[in-house]
């Protein structure tokens, strides 16, 4: 197979990918969603990051493994291509990048409302959208310039986890004088430990499981790097530890200082334990924390969605313009392409943010999920095949195939199902189904009508007329 990454510029360093590596998966949903799920679950809500972050964990090592016999920028709509088949790889590859550019939309507006509260003269929708062309320049110069923006917005996103979660442990273990320690009172006082039944913790883990979606982010960044197949190996293999520091232990310290019914914990959590320490204006810190969570996902949007686009032209998927590169090695009309789409959607967020922006924000809701199936279903068709011909490229191999494979699919398979069910999640599981039936629709349509123009080609009618001519 052609490796379509030859063709980009090899302009990330490993110090970008580590540092993306690391954050990928912290959004601004773990810094403000996060009350939400507690609010449902109560302390069990540690359950619910868990079992989430363990599914998502194990569909990693998946992508790692095969990521590291065939790195491609495409990736997992490369291997759903090859796994599945055709169909697959191209419905994957245009839900992910629908998903992608409206999680932009989404990271542009709230950006825009955090930053309107400091300069209220400037309107919002003028905010977002400068928010999108200023990461849009910087995505367009060169790759390597999107990873500095990205290294740098992990090095704040980091260093104010690690500060929380040290300041949080030395409170819990009665390190600060100024403050009595809650012990692990707050664990069971209210109700226990899981005090709206286990259906709640179950519920959360459909919640929780969209607020992992970017940790795959590294297998396509990998490809732009010298190294791709280490360089994959060890964002990858990262992935059990990020997750267990990053979400479950910050959830942990949040729900063991702060009782989960309390209404400051439901409203801002991090801000709450900040102010509990008496830290002078821990609201203004937090948001510039959360502003800066929000950029680094629009900057990843901006790079990942115009990535999947690249790779789905070359495919033949998308118009071949899209393929096109600079000669840094950017695929800017890609860029720009899914630029102009997220600006329409932040627009519709403002002229109608009830019909077609609920529908888009909607639409792309359950995609993750779908996404990760597609990686698990690919990963069970390709191990044998990866095995027979490339034994001895094998850096990551998945554990216990193929039984972990399995569960993991059916555990997927039951969080979309638990969807339809979940009230707040049923709009994304209706409007999901929807438009990924569209997309397939949509596949069959370019191939018939593909098919169609290779017989008007061949047809003899036409080679006599040419002949003629």
């Amino acid at each position: 197979m052609e490796q379509q990454t030859e063709k980009l510029k090899a302009g990330l360093k490993q110090r970008h990918l580590s540092m993306i590596s690391l954050s990928g998966v912290i959004g601004a949903g773990l810094f403000v969603g996060s009350g939400i799920i507690i609010g449902k679950t109560g302390p069990g809500a540690i359950l619910s990051y868990a079992i989430a972050g363990l599914i998502v964990v194990l569909v990693m090592r998946m992508l790692g493994e095969m990521a590291t016999v065939n790195p491609n920028t495409g990736s997992f709509a490369v291997y759903a291509r090859d796994g599945i088949g055709e169909w697959a790889g191209y419905t994957t590859g245009w839900l992910y990048w629908f998903f992608w550019v409206i999680v932009i939309a989404l990271e542009a507006v709230a950006g825009a409302a955090i930053i309107h509260e400091w300069f209220p003269s400037i309107p919002v929708w003028l905010i977002g959208l400068g928010l999108i062309v200023l990461l849009t320049m910087t995505n367009i110069y060169s790759v390597k310039s999107f990873g500095e923006f990205e290294y740098w917005f992990s090095i704040i996103k980091i260093a104010s986890i690690i500060l929380f979660l040290g300041l949080g442990l030395a409170i819990i273990f009665g390190l600060v004088p100024s403050i009595k320690s809650p012990g692990l009172s707050n664990l069971t006082n209210f109700g226990g430990f899981i005090p709206n039944g286990v259906g709640s913790v179950v519920v959360g883990i459909a919640i929780v499981f969209h607020a992992f979606v970017g940790v795959e982010i590294p297998a396509i960044a990998a490809g732009e790097t010298s190294d791709p197949v280490n360089s994959v190996r060890r964002a990858l293999n990262s992935v059990v530890w990020r997750i267990l520091i990053f979400y479950i232990g910050s959830i942990a310290i949040l729900v063991t200082l702060l009782p989960w019914n309390s209404a400051s914990l439901l409203k801002s959590p991090f801000v709450s334990v900040l102010e509990m320490i008496g830290i002078p204006s821990a609201a203004l810190l937090m948001n510039i924390v959360v502003l800066t969570a929000l950029l680094s996902c629009l900057n990843s949007g901006l790079y990942t969605s115009s990535r999947m686009l690249f790779s789905l032209a070359q495919k033949g998927d998308a118009p071949k313009i899209l393929s096109k590169l600079s000669k840094n090695g950017v695929p800017v009309i890609a860029v720009i392409a899914s630029t102009l789409f997220a600006f329409i959607s932040t627009i519709f967020s403002y002229v109608s943010p009830d019909k077609i922006f609920f529908f888009l924000v909607n639409s792309s809701g359950g995609v993750g999920i779908l996404v990760y199936l597609a990686i698990a279903i690919s990963h069970l068709r390709l191990r044998k095949r990866m095995e027979k011909e490339n034994s001895d490229k094998f850096k990551i191999k998945m554990w216990f195939f193929p039984y972990l494979t399995y569960a993991t699919i059916f555990a997927m398979i039951f969080v979309l199902i638990l969807m339809a069910f979940i009230d707040s999640q049923r709009p994304q599981f209706i409007f999901t189904s929807l438009f990924s039936t569209i997309v397939i629709a949509s596949y069959f349509i370019n191939r018939r009508r593909k098919e169609s123009d290779q017989l008007s080609m061949n047809s003899p009618i036409l080679n006599t007329d040419k002949q003629k001519i």
